[in-house]
């Protein structure tokens, strides 16, 4: 019997919907294992330092797991071309990241053993979150999922070498990176102490801060303290990390609950589509967003009614009037620079800012390496312009009020060739204007927008007029802050 049971696991394929990552991926589990896995990530010198300095997680972390998923399931697709590619955009997109961390320690996103370390955790991670949950893998069942993720590195690297073959011996090679290697970095604690307390709302709940600020006011530290009980003891024990009183029954009792959903019928709880639907605007065209957008505006006139009927006391009179019908408001210059430009959320502008730019731009429009080269060049420029504009104190960044007091010097050449390079990019027959076809690519696509051309072309002009008019002014845009404004 173990011997037919070995056979049909080495027989199955490694990718597609009867591989054991498959079988996991709509798993409620995953949204927990995932947060573990990152945290583990971040506790490496190396990938935090890396983290720290190029990560969008802080700033817009819905963004960045929904990048995450989509990027997972196609290196864990059937379409072998597809894994390629996805392949070859994740190692550009990691040889641009090097640099050293605040001791003076060189990190490169594109070090072997450092990748090998981030697939190392994610496999842990989801047969860790098994073991919580009261449902252990069996040992046929690990040894199929470490082939699955060893392959997956090898996607990456060419080859898996910097895991171990046999399972006995990866348990081995984990325990050693934990106890000797991970420390207690900022990109870990931002994680645990930061981001859930401060976790921005997703694109589709922004119209209820209130709600969603209660909500996260319980949930954060709930998190906080189920991700830190999770954690392997020897770094729990080495970085100091506080476990408060019941986070180990917490957080058994969590992972007990989510794995309930095993009892779902099939097809119930979609990852993709979730995260989907948390990244549209409300003021999305998708029939999602406006259901949810529907059922929002009536919460609203239930709740004005029952201020109406309830003797609150109070003067406090009408909010602001939402702006008219064209999907475009008023935004102070604070509000742009945190929302647009401070991509990483480090409170500056700085290349890694622009990076992240560039990068969710070549990702949503998944452009061919040297259309992407040429965008990154473009946003490269950019910086050095805005840097020599901006940068009066000389620290190599842009602050807020730097910004502030110079709006108008965004808007110069280096800009306009970033537009350019974007409208090229899309524009793929070259006859100047985008048409029809290309202009749902460009706003459906990329932006979850449906947004025809009055005249049934979009020229040039307009097109880098209105980036510009984005990327320079206050001004909300109804194309462009999906992209690069919404958690």
């Amino acid at each position: 019997m173990t011997t037919e049971t070995t056979d049909t696991a080495v027989e199955a394929p490694l990718f597609g919907p009867e591989s054991e990552f498959s079988a996991l991926f709509d798993d409620p589990r995953w949204a927990l294992a995932m947060i573990r896995a990152t945290v583990l990530e971040a506790a490496h010198p190396q990938i935090g330092a890396a983290l720290v300095d190029n990560s969008t997680f802080v700033a817009h972390p819905w963004r960045r797991l929904r990048n995450t998923f989509l990027s997972m399931r196609r290196m864990f697709g059937t379409d072998v071309a597809e894994r390629e590619r996805e392949a070859a955009r994740l190692n550009r997109l990691h040889a641009r990241m090097s640099g050293s961390d605040s001791r003076g320690r060189a990190y490169d996103a594109m070090d072997r053993a450092t990748r090998a370390w981030v697939v190392a955790t994610l496999f842990e991670s989801a047969v860790t979150m098994c073991r919580l949950s009261g449902q252990p893998l069996d040992q046929d069942t690990m040894e199929r999922m470490y082939a699955e993720y060893r392959t997956f590195l090898a996607a990456l690297d060419g080859d898996a070498a910097e895991l171990p073959e046999d399972l006995n011996d990866f348990w081995r090679y984990f325990d050693r990176v934990v106890e000797n290697e991970l420390e207690n970095t900022e990109a870990a604690r931002v994680i645990l102490y930061r981001l859930f307390d401060h976790l921005p709302a997703p694109a589709l709940l922004a119209g209820a801060p209130t709600l969603w600020a209660a909500g996260r006011a319980v949930a954060g530290p709930l998190l906080g303290a189920i991700t830190v009980a999770s954690l392997p003891e020897p770094y729990r024990r080495r970085a100091g990390l506080p476990e408060m009183p019941g986070a180990q029954t917490l957080m058994q009792g969590a992972y007990l609950t989510a794995g309930l959903a095993r009892f779902l019928p099939d097809g119930w709880i979609s990852a993709e589509s979730i995260i989907e639907v948390l990244s549209l605007s409300p003021g999305s065209d998708d029939p999602r967003a406006r259901t949810v957008a529907a059922l929002r505006a009536r919460m609203k006139r239930a709740s004005a009614l029952i201020r109406l009927l309830t003797p609150l006391g109070g003067d406090a009179g009408p909010g602001p009037a939402p702006s008219a019908g064209t999907g475009e408001g008023r935004r102070s210059a604070g509000e742009f620079f945190r929302q647009v430009l401070d991509q990483t959320g480090d409170g500056y502008l700085d290349w890694p800012d622009l990076a992240a730019m560039a990068r969710e731009l070549s990702t949503r429009l998944d452009l061919d390496e040297p259309e992407e080269t040429r965008l990154y060049d473009a946003f490269a420029a950019w910086w050095r312009e805005l840097q020599a504009a901006l940068d009066t104190d000389g620290d190599g960044r842009v602050s807020a009020d730097e910004y502030a007091a110079a709006i108008p010097s965004l808007a110069g050449p280096a800009l306009i060739r970033v537009a350019e390079v974007l409208f090229d990019a899309t524009d793929k027959d070259g006859s100047g204007s985008i048409d029809a076809d290309e202009h749902r690519t460009l706003f459906r696509t990329a932006f979850h927008r449906d947004l025809n051309p009055t005249d049934g072309a979009y020229g040039r002009s307009t097109f880098v007029g209105d980036f510009l008019s984005f990327m320079s002014g206050r001004r909300t845009s109804t194309p462009y802050d999906p992209l690069l404004a919404d958690a």
